[in-house]
């Protein structure tokens, strides 16, 4: 919040012309992984019209991105968990008939071959398998953790423990998981069916369903730094975001846009596939400027000044505008003379000439802009005021 208001968590624009799901449906086609159900609930309105437009793959070899809404199969419930969902979208599972199911999340920023996670997971022959990232053990406290023995066996899965464990191979490292799994398909509908007649089940994939795998003795860990990505840096190999956080979600633009970005959005032997908008491309008029930042097409930068941002399509900066730190989502209004710091501008938002967004906090605030995180976000479709 604020930006899932009336959109679904992996709807968020990211990156200036992507949203937040593109990174896991580029990395699954590009893995040649091309049978993928997005199972939408929440607000789904502008995520169904994104898959529906965005991802049209050829149906000539049976490729489909396709949502699937929550349409109450087994009873008159919504979805109660991500297992529930799963659960309740079995007739999915029994329509395509496969050996295997991979169930990733939709809201994290990174890139990974998951056919080598696939691969390794058949070899291992155990019923699970879970991505695991190495962090930092000091940090590991704010994820779920892994506890694996040294052949990847998964002995606990922990949910943010006070003292996590450390790596057989490296101590001050934790493994966290990544919400993303690969199941053999019996095993896991049987565990699916399991938990669906447990009443005191929180229906939950990382909750209820691993740890169910892990005391059988029957779940892995993948170790995503062993995982090799066509086109990738020395510097954004293995780079994995959650942006779970408006903090985060913040930071995350900020990786992108340095000469050496710490995630390469231009690598074209991995590309993150979306809709690019049918616009000109960005246009620089009476010395505006731009450093350190990616401004998409139909931008038209007149006369202002964007440092360290990111800027969506058809964004217009007038004269003597400056945009520092921030995020600009489509189609936003900067007026002449005007401030954008350290913010995120939700669509369509116009700031008029002299106004001044994220200079002071408790103007902001006292404008009715929520701050979170040290960013001031403004709600889509919104007018600044001048003053109170």
């Amino acid at each position: 919040m604020p930006l899932t208001a009336d959109r679904a968590k992996p709807a968020v624009p990211f990156g200036g012309t992507y949203r937040l799901i593109d990174f896991v449906l580029s990395n699954l086609v590009n893995s040649d992984l091309t049978k993928i159900c997005v199972l939408t609930q929440y607000k789904s309105h502008s995520l169904d019209r994104h898959v529906s437009v965005a991802w049209r793959m050829s149906t000539m070899l049976g490729s489909y991105v396709t949502s699937v809404p929550a349409q109450q199969r087994t009873g008159k419930h919504w979805y109660q968990g991500s297992a529930d969902a799963i659960h309740q979208s079995l007739n999915l599972v029994r329509d395509e008939n496969p050996d295997y199911i991979v169930v990733f999340g939709a809201d994290n920023i990174y890139r990974m071959d998951v056919e080598q996670m696939v691969i390794d997971h058949i070899d291992s022959g155990l019923a699970c398998t879970v991505a695991g990232i190495r962090v930092p053990r000091s940090q590991a406290s704010s994820f779920g953790i892994i506890d694996a023995a040294p052949g990847g066996k998964i002995k606990k899965f922990l949910e943010k423990p006070a003292d996590p464990p450390g790596l057989p191979d490296s101590p001050e490292q934790s493994f966290a998981s990544m919400g993303n799994y690969v199941f053999n398909r019996k095993a896991f509908v049987d565990a699916l069916v399991a938990d669906a007649n447990d009443d005191n089940s929180r229906h939950d994939m990382g909750g209820d369903i691993i740890p169910g795998f892990v005391a059988q003795g029957s779940a892995q860990v993948y170790d995503f730094t062993t995982n090799k990505v066509a086109g990738a840096t020395d510097k954004d190999r293995n780079y994995w975001r959650d942006v779970g956080t408006i903090g985060a979600y913040h930071a995350a633009h900020m990786d992108l846009i340095s000469v050496d970005p710490e995630f390469n959005l231009y690598n074209t032997k991995w590309p993150i596939w979306t809709s690019q908008v049918q616009a000109p491309g960005a246009k620089f008029v009476l010395r505006g400027t731009a450093e350190e930042s990616i401004v998409s097409a139909g931008c038209i930068i007149s006369g202002g000044d964007v440092e360290h941002s990111v800027l969506s399509p058809n964004v217009f900066v007038d004269k003597w505008a400056r945009i520092e730190n921030s995020v600009v989502f489509n189609n936003c209004r900067i007026g002449r003379n005007s401030v954008v710091r350290n913010c995120i501008l939700d669509k369509n938002v116009v700031v008029p000439d002299g106004a001044e967004i994220g200079v002071d906090k408790a103007f902001d605030e006292a404008r009715g802009f929520q701050i979170v995180d040290g960013i001031t976000i403004v709600p889509k479709n919104a007018a600044v005021p001048e003053s109170y």
